[in-house]
């Protein structure tokens, strides 16, 4: 490690969340966060590639986006459209720079016994294998200075009862971020995780509503509220961006203080 006296000074620093003429794949785009997100990164100068089942919805959000978007539809389970994803945004805009995995499906609420092989299957499928299925297309053509970035959750690394399948497709993601790093460092990718704490979304509208649940995630926040979806975007932003350029295989967690206490 150099003394701070023969530590290089540079007459600028990157900017942190410039993510300008950015090529990008949000999945999970048309609603939630991936909504939020397509908006984020469009207004950043960033044009973006929106991916999810149903393509009205896409078209929908695609013509609320000030820069160019691309809409892609179809499921992120599918090996072949991950890879014709790629090859679209490839054809449209000669490359791609971030891919971010944020598609996913809501939790099924129930112990064990309750919880059906099909309901495991489609959580772990969706969550965890898509994830997978977008870094490996993403990979084939992300050069050096490239993003993968995954929505996590921090049930996946505090898990709570009645939430096995989820918590264990969110854990899976950090070994998978974790693992990608390793493996696509050398091409200078980055492979990173945010992991969202409890936002107000129709997913925990259910803890929401109950009155002792809903008192006992806030109990374990610190900032003692709910978060909002704006909250999440600058970790996007910042990890899409040249200012995290040293940061891979990281989890940067947005919870309000939940892990902490």
């Amino acid at each position: 490690m150099a003394g701070a006296d023969e530590i290089h000074i540079p007459a600028a620093f990157t900017p942190v969340g410039d993510v300008r003429g950015r090529r990008v794949v949000v999945t999970g785009a048309s609603r939630g966060l991936g909504r939020v997100l397509a908006h984020a990164f469009s207004r950043g100068g960033a044009s973006v590639a929106l991916v999810a089942r149903t393509e009205a919805d896409l078209k929908e959000v695609a013509g609320e986006l000030p820069g160019p978007s691309l809409v892609c539809a179809g499921e992120v389970t599918d090996e072949a459209f991950n890879e014709a994803v790629v090859d679209a945004v490839v054809g449209e805009w000669g490359g791609l720079d971030v891919w971010i995995a944020n598609a996913g499906v809501s939790p099924v609420v129930g112990g064990p016994r309750r919880t059906t092989a099909a309901q495991w299957r489609e959580v772990i499928d969706v969550n965890l294998t898509g994830a997978f299925l977008g870094a490996r297309a993403a990979a084939r053509v992300l050069g050096a200075g490239g993003r993968i970035i995954f929505t996590g959750s921090v049930i996946g690394e505090r898990p709570r009862e009645g939430l096995s399948a989820y918590s264990a497709s969110k854990a899976g993601l950090v070994g998978l971020a974790k693992a990608l790093a390793l493996d696509l460092g050398p091409a200078g990718v980055t492979v990173n995780v945010v992991a969202p704490g409890w936002f107000d979304s129709p997913l925990v509208e259910p803890w929401k509503r109950h009155p002792e649940l809903g008192a006992a995630v806030l109990a374990h926040t610190v900032q003692g509220r709910w978060g909002d979806p704006a909250d999440l975007v600058g970790a996007y932003l910042f990890l899409a961006s040249d200012a995290s350029a040293f940061m891979t295989g990281t989890v940067l967690d947005v919870d309000g203080g939940y892990l902490l206490v």
